[in-house]
């Protein structure tokens, strides 16, 4: 699915990354069985426990979801 977006292959990987981490913090549940409180929950995570700048995470916050629903 990405791939037909034509992304490069660093942004693939790095969309990849994002998406295995919401996955496996919210214990392996499937993404379509979560909404967005689970999405602002895990990103306020990166914010505040893993000390990520919030721009970066806003930025993967606008586009997980575009990403999920395709």
């Amino acid at each position: 699915m990405i791939q037909l977006k034509h992304y490069s292959y660093r942004m693939e990987q790095t969309y990849v990354g994002w998406i295995r981490r919401y996955i496996l913090f919210h214990q392996i549940r499937h993404p379509q069985e979560m909404g967005s409180a689970e999405i602002e929950t895990f990103l306020t995570h990166w914010v505040v426990g893993k000390k990520v700048a919030a721009s970066t995470v806003k930025l993967c916050g606008s586009r997980y979801p575009r990403i999920q629903h395709q």
